[in-house]
């Protein structure tokens, strides 16, 4: 979106198709005069957008102020009840403006008749439990102010306990493909009430195996021309785009480019080192008292566990996240990063993506990805909310053939140097 466009088109002219009706508001004596965000050319505020009073108190809690792209373009045409296809990376603020969406539309409408136990009025398909979770609790603090109804079901988590939070009426269930299937065949879902629809990283669903599951699954929900839906992918092949023409009617397209100019904030650095002096420059330079919160990745389990095995000899404050960490163990660590009773974090690419966790001060690449793309997604772990950020990836011998890549897909040259003095 233009400069101009986003001027010259205030989002107050936009009517709603849908009629508005009783709203399902919490009283509170709150209102939008302690919320003053002054208008600033070429943004958008969630102020020009006529959003619920309750949202827009959540909204100013959560510390928002002005939309990111994606939420800029997106809220133009969902608000109005439109489909959506958009195609942004983690980090954008593309949860947040699908959350928004369907929170303004519950709120806005009431309840329909005779809603069942179980039969969820939308429905968010993610490809992983952290991603399926991290979704839950943003949804959960943009609905504090609400009486809705945010539950999940993911796989490897206590089925009966996610089946007694699906009692009642249930206005957003978030869930992962496998799972969601599981409690639809035991006739625990009905999915046949479905009024919107979001299809979180259908690049990841499509590369991981799930988009049979997730075929089934939207059969089970109302036709296109009788849901709104919504389909994000960080990528945008010509298989991401067929489903996206079977599952959605007549959607806009919205692209905010896959592209570290989206990460202005990071402080991007590479450092030319011998593959035999990776450990001990990762260890003296985690050591340094300005490495407040740090997520260092690796290509591989094995090396992930053996980097965890070194930074504790180092008497370093570290835990390990990556696919053969038990789930409970995995969301136990999450949390505890976040609230910083743990100041590094080694993990593979499993937790590059989907996973919003604040102020991470430095990202470090102990080896490159071999997909660029995961590059983009790394570094995006910091300099996140206009925070500045720092990234360092180590490049020796075995990364020398990954650097040219991520430098044609990212289109720029990254700043080659050796290592700081007394570093090694």
């Amino acid at each position: 979106m233009s400069e101009s466009e986003q001027t010259s088109t205030p989002a107050e002219s936009h009517k709603p198709k849908r009629r508005r009706r009783k709203p399902r508001r919490r009283q509170s004596n709150w209102d939008l005069r302690q919320f003053k965000v002054p208008a600033v050319a070429g943004k958008w505020r969630f102020h020009d957008f006529d959003l619920p009073l309750p949202l827009m108190r959540a909204i100013h809690t959560l510390g928002f102020e002005y939309c990111t792209p994606i939420q800029a373009e997106a809220l133009t045409q969902t608000l109005l009840g439109g489909d959506v296809v958009g195609k942004a990376q983690t980090g954008t603020g593309k949860t947040a403006a699908f959350l928004i969406s369907m929170l303004a539309y519950f709120l806005e409408e009431e309840t329909p008749d005779g809603q069942k136990s179980g039969a969820p009025r939308a429905l968010i398909l993610a490809p992983t439990r952290e991603l399926a979770l991290q979704i839950e609790k943003d949804a959960k603090a943009l609905a504090r102010y609400t009486s809705l109804k945010v539950t999940s079901v993911v796989g490897g988590m206590d089925y009966q306990k996610q089946r007694d939070g699906l009692n009642g009426p249930v206005d957003i269930l978030v869930a992962t493909p496998g799972r969601l299937l599981d409690f639809h065949q035991k006739r625990d879902i009905d999915l046949s009430q479905v009024e919107v629809l979001v299809l979180d990283e259908a690049d990841r669903m499509l590369s991981m195996g799930f988009i049979p599951d997730v075929k089934r699954i939207i059969r089970y929900t109302p036709k296109p021309q009788e849901r709104q839906t919504f389909l994000f992918s960080a990528t945008f092949t010509e298989d991401i785009l067929n489903l996206a023409s079977q599952w959605t009617h007549e959607p806009a397209h919205v692209e905010i480019a896959v592209s570290v100019e989206n990460a202005a904030d990071i402080d991007q650095r590479v450092y030319m080192v011998g593959d035999a002096d990776k450990q001990r420059l990762l260890v003296k330079l985690l050591q340094q008292e300005d490495f407040e919160r740090v997520m260092v990745f690796g290509n591989r389990r094995d090396l992930v566990r053996n980097l965890l095995d070194l930074l504790k000899k180092a008497d370093i404050n570290v835990a390990m996240l990556s696919g053969d960490v038990a789930q409970n163990q995995r969301i136990r660590t999450l949390e505890q990063f976040r609230e910083g009773e743990v100041q590094v974090l080694v993990a593979t690419d499993v937790a590059g993506r989907g996973i919003h966790i604040d102020d991470v001060s430095h990202v470090i690449n102990y080896t490159l990805p071999e997909d660029p793309e995961d590059y983009v997604h790394r570094i995006g772990r910091t300099g996140r909310a206009g925070a500045k950020g720092v990234s360092i990836s180590f490049v020796g011998e075995e990364d020398a053939f990954s650097l040219p890549e991520i430098e044609r897909f990212i289109g720029d040259k990254l700043p080659c140097e050796h290592p700081p003095e007394g570093l090694l």
